[in-house]
This record gives C-alpha cells, sequence and structure tokens, in this order.
C-alpha cells in the first residue's frame, strides 16, 4: 500500500505545474467569466448587484452585437479557406526540388514574425487614399481614386487580405513538416503504378494530410474571432462598425464603456461558439483523418 500510495503522489506531484497552469489560465477565467457575466458592473458608489441573465437578454437586443456576429462570419469564410488552401499550394510547392528553395521558404514565412502592429501600418499605407501602393497600382489604368478602409464594400476585404497574408506562411510550416514526414517509397510506388501527380496527391499525399489539415482548420478558427491589433490600427471597428469582429466589440464593451458584465457575457457566447465549431470539426473530420 506504501508502494502503490507513493507512486500516485509521484504522479500527481509531475502532474502539479501543468495542473496548476491550465487551472489558474483557463478553468478559472471561465469560471470567472461566467460568474462576471451575472452580476452589473460596479460603479463608483454602486456596487455590483445580481442581474441574472438580463446581460444576455441586453445582447439578444443589441445589433451592434448581431452586426460584429454576422462580419466574424463572413470574415471567417473569407480568411480561413484561402489562407488552408494557400499554406497547402505554398509547402508543395517550396517541398519540391527548385532553385533559392531556402529563400522561397523565408520570404512566406516572414509575415509571421513580424509584429502585428508592424503588419497594420505596413498595409495602412498600401491602403491609403491617394498615394499608398494601391492607388498607384490602380492608377495606372486610369481608375479613380477609392477609400479602401473607409468604404463599407471593401473595408471587411481589406482586413481579409492582410490576414491571409499574415497566416499562410504560419500554416505552411506545418504542412511542410507532415509533407516531409511522408515516405518517399509511397511516390516511388504510385509512379511505378503509371499514377499522375494530382491523381497521387488527391488519392495519397492530401488524405495523409488529414491530420495536419484538422490542426489547421481548429487554429485558423480561432484566429478568424481574435483579431484586434489590425482592426485597432487600421479600422477602428469603422466605418459604421463593417469590420467591428466579436473580440473587437467586446474589447470596446470591456475597456471603452468599462461594462464588466455585458463584456463577460459576450466572452462566454465567443467560447461557446468556438468550442462548438472546435467540436463540429473534430466530429465531422474524424474519419476522414489518417494517422500513420
Amino acid at each position: 500500500m506504501s508502494h502503490t500510495w507513493r507512486v500516485h503522489v509521484h504522479g500527481w506531484l509531475l502532474l502539479l505545474p501543468a495542473a496548476v497552469l491550465l487551472v489558474t489560465f483557463t478553468h478559472y477565467p471561465v469560471a470567472a467569466t461566467i460568474y462576471t457575466s451575472l452580476f452589473s458592473t460596479p460603479k463608483p458608489g454602486r456596487p455590483s448587484v445580481w442581474v441574472g441573465l438580463d446581460n444576455y437578454q441586453a445582447m439578444v437586443e443589441d445589433p451592434v452585437f448581431w452586426q460584429a456576429l454576422g462580419n466574424n462570419f463572413w470574415f471567417a469564410l473569407g480568411t480561413i479557406p484561402l489562407s488552408v488552401a494557400l499554406a497547402l499550394l505554398m509547402a508543395v510547392w517550396v517541398n519540391g526540388r527548385i532553385a533559392g528553395r531556402g529563400l522561397l521558404r523565408l520570404a512566406f514565412f516572414t509575415p509571421t514574425v513580424l509584429p502585428m502592429i508592424a503588419v497594420a501600418n505596413i498595409w495602412l499605407f498600401f491602403y491609403t487614399p491617394g498615394y499608398g501602393l494601391l492607388e498607384q497600382f490602380t492608377g495606372l489604368f486610369g481608375l479613380p481614386s477609392h477609400n479602401w478602409l473607409g468604404s463599407r464594400g471593401t473595408a471587411l476585404g481589406c482586413l481579409v487580405v492582410v490576414t491571409v497574408w499574415k497566416e499562410a506562411g504560419f500554416f505552411m510550416i506545418f504542412y511542410l513538416a507532415a509533407l516531409q514526414s511522408l515516405s518517399p517509397h509511397l511516390g516511388e510506388a504510385a509512379s511505378l503504378m503509371g499514377a499522375g501527380r494530382w491523381y497521387f496527391f488527391r488519392r495519397v499525399t492530401f488524405p495523409l494530410l488529414m491530420p495536419t489539415t484538422l490542426f489547421v482548420l481548429v487554429n485558423a478558427v480561432i484566429n478568424s474571432f481574435r483579431l484586434v491589433d489590425h482592426i485597432v490600427v487600421m479600422t477602428k471597428g469603422g466605418p459604421d462598425n463593417t469590420t467591428a469582429l466579436l473580440l473587437y466589440y467586446i474589447y470596446d464593451v470591456g475597456f471603452k464603456f468599462w461594462d464588466q458584465g455585458y463584456a463577460a457575457a459576450l466572452t462566454l457566447v465567443l467560447l461557446v461558439i468556438l468550442a462548438a465549431v472546435a467540436l463540429g470539426q473534430f466530429l465531422l473530420l474524424d474519419r476522414r483523418v489518417h494517422y500513420q
């Protein structure tokens, strides 16, 4: 019994550092968010009081919340497929035997290591009306000047382009590592059987990349719901809340309007959305994932 007890104690002590970090930075914040969402925001001379589901009722009646949620849906729909497809295309390209392969990999990965604020300022110059790089290019064709970030029709699309440009290189690294882990004998066997390159990629390579694709998809969904930096620098949610995504709206409510209770309710909804989407991805793609 003493030996068994020592083994259990030793095992729990090994798990203790990870458990402390998990509880401190995951479980406790979630519990605190749920608790805060059920109370009003304390004000000077007015302590916080129990309001139950009033914050959630206010959310249902808030048009800006629904607009931010819709913006986030279209933003995710634009960034996730493009960034994942571009990452896979770049990984397949730089995995081949081409001249300057190392420089090409560096060029693709460089946007990932740049600070987000620096990236936003670079692209802010590109989109500047009148003398920005994009304006200089469109001016060659005689097109009129356009306020890309100040127009309701193009502001969100401009953020999609910036996000895809920054994230595709990051996802490429995972695909490149997965491609390099595949056995070269698969390609040799396929060539002996007369299989073409596209057929081999579609029937062999891509199915074996499904574990990486699942990982990349989950991260792409999370990234599409956590964008704040670019919005703060480039649009501040405008024009007319066209680029206000859900997390940016939470930032506005929590730190500009200082409504902690409502911000906590919004945060909990965001967590539920991300958990549901991640769970759906695992359930839908589980049968398609092939582990070696």
